[in-house]
């Protein structure tokens, strides 16, 4: 740490972490207020660096320093080099300030951008360019421990274009913006953005670029020329559907020539039917069928954005969305015919289960509930999982059947459980696989609220080992020793292996077993099963260390 001077009721200081961070402690109506730009400051939260400071600040001012508006003593006061600095001269101040920005990046950044701004007859661009280079310049690659600073730093700049624009500089701003955003782009293929800093900054850079282009009011007919550019060019849906967004800047003439750019571009991709792949040929297939839907919603042509997205049909999902569309407009027929079309396209080929849920869906609107359940009772064969019994249940209840279909169901399932040869019926409980066992029986009742059920099929043909602690706690208080012989076994699972995860949920479950034996009166029980457990594994230090933090 360095610095640290009385500042605003408080101190700052520079902590030197990953790169060098500002701090600012501060006291307001007795609260501490604090800041500091690193990357878990920025998210709002008291990090690390501030403790640091936090403690030398206390320190100083328990030894007669430092107090809160106060100052140490030995080190002079922001009084006294604010009055030292104010009797320098013009020249020595500026030499000063030059000096220092040679050896800050960031004062010269925030130094060249204030001089750009207020350079005579308008912005000095080149130098703006200059600083979206400088912040953005990349060595070699930025990996996620660093991406934080170096978007900090762009972000200095697209602040200072912010500020520019509230100085008047629209049309500045513009040309600007788009040399940033473009940057921008270029950068990212070298940058660990996992965290999305840079993603915010190319969607302020943007949200500025449409400010100020409503202010300004550019020529149309170039702005959708570059537009259209870029957005073709993007592969971080940099101006995705521009055509929305700059409707109103546009207006008739830029729309107008956005379409003709568009079309040119819309009559070299070819139609897929169903089941075709794209050859690759067409790989601004995603960005071209966005701008054209973009312009369909934009001058409010339903059947435009319909052809749209019927160019490619090549997914259930194509169907799904077309279908949804005529649903949205009250056009329910079509939406039906849209959404059979589908299902028919596709029959024996990989399905789309939303697909079939929303023809079930229309199916009952329409009273045709025998159609319905066809379609759900379909799913449930060839899926019998949780889901899909949930899913049989409420159609199954809308017709006032349920009842019936639940036998039915109940029965393929023990069926299928029987049956070595057929897939089995349900997943795992904790890693989605096909399992034989009791386990979707046992889920079926607990989700129906019939945990004797649940136990019997459990106890008849085994279930997963989530189930039983689940099974456990539904008979902690009826049947105690049952609950305890799950956890029990589950402990000693868990302590085949090592680490303090392990040991910590191993913990957690013999405090529920400690609780159990205590409700039910056999709480003498528990020293000596725990003197079994320190016993077997006294080669865990960890863990007896956690036993003996409980008081066991």
């Amino acid at each position: 740490m360095r610095s640290l001077r009385p500042r605003d009721g408080g101190v700052k200081a520079t902590v030197q972490g990953t790169r060098s961070y500002r701090v600012h402690l501060w006291v307001e109506d007795g609260e501490l207020g604090y800041d500091c730009n690193c990357p878990i400051g920025y998210e709002g939260a008291f990090c690390k660096h501030c403790v640091a400071v936090g403690l030398a600040w206390h320190a100083a001012g328990a030894d007669g320093g430092l107090e809160a508006g106060g100052h140490d003593p030995s080190k002079p006061a922001e009084g006294d080099v604010r009055s030292y600095l104010l009797r320098l001269d013009r020249e020595e101040l500026v030499s000063l300030l030059l000096e220092q920005a040679d050896e800050d990046q960031s004062l010269h950044r925030r130094l060249t951008l204030r001089a750009a701004q207020a350079a005579p007859g308008g912005a000095d661009l080149p130098a703006w360019r200059g600083a979206f280079d400088n912040a953005l310049q990349v060595d070699d690659y930025v990996h996620d421990q660093g991406a934080y600073d170096y978007a900090r730093d762009i972000g200095e700049v697209v602040e200072s274009l912010e500020d520019l624009l509230r100085n008047g500089e629209a049309e500045s701003v513009i040309g600007l913006a788009e040399y940033g955003l473009d940057a921008l782009e270029e950068s990212l293929k070298h940058v660990d953005d996992s965290d999305g800093y840079m993603g915010d900054l190319l969607r302020r850079l943007q949200k500025l670029h449409l400010e100020a282009c409503r202010i300004a009011r550019p020529d149309p007919v170039e702005l959708a020329e570059r537009l259209f550019e870029a957005e073709m060019d993007s592969d971080y849906d940099t101006f995705y559907k521009a055509a929305l967004d700059y409707a109103e800047v546009l207006g008739e003439a830029g729309l107008a020539a956005y379409r003709r750019l568009a079309e040119a571009e819309w009559a070299k991709i070819p139609a897929l039917g169903p089941g075709d792949q794209d050859s690759g040929r067409y790989s601004q297939r995603f960005q071209i069928t966005s701008i054209m839907e973009a312009l369909a919603q934009a001058s409010e042509d339903f059947d435009a954005l319909v052809a749209a997205k019927s160019r490619d049909l090549s997914s259930p999902y194509a169907f799904l969305q077309i279908a949804e569309l005529y649903q949205g407009r009250g056009k329910t027929d079509e939406a039906l015919d849209w959404a059979e079309r589908g299902w028919r396209a596709f029959s024996g080929r990989w399905r789309d289960e939303r697909l079939r849920s929303f023809i079930a869906e229309a199916y009952q609107a329409e009273s045709r509930h025998d159609d319905a359940m066809a379609l759900i009772w379909e799913a449930f064969t060839e899926h019998p999982w949780l889901e899909t019994y949930h899913q049989l249940k409420r159609h199954a209840a809308r017709a006032g059947t349920w009842p019936d279909w639940r036998e039915k169901a109940l029965a393929l399932i023990r069926e299928r459980i029987a049956d070595k040869t057929a897939e089995p019926p349900g997943r795992q409980y904790w890693t989605g696989a096909p399992s034989r066992d009791h386990s979707l029986l046992v889920e079926i009742f607990l989700a129906e609220g019939d945990p004797g059920a649940a136990w019997r099929e459990a106890q008849a043909g085994g279930c997963a080992e989530g189930l039983w602690l689940k099974l456990g706690q539904t008979r902690e208080r009826s049947h105690p020793e049952d609950a305890v012989r799950i956890y029990k076994k589950h402990v000693a699972g868990l302590l085949r292996n090592t680490g303090d995860r392990v040991y910590q949920e191993s913990v957690r479950f013999l405090e529920r077993i400690e609780a159990v034996l205590g409700r039910s009166g056999a709480e003498a029980e528990f020293r000596p099963y725990l003197t079994e457990i320190r016993a077997a594994h006294k080669r865990k230090r960890n863990l007896m260390k956690m036993l003996d933090q409980k008081g066991w």
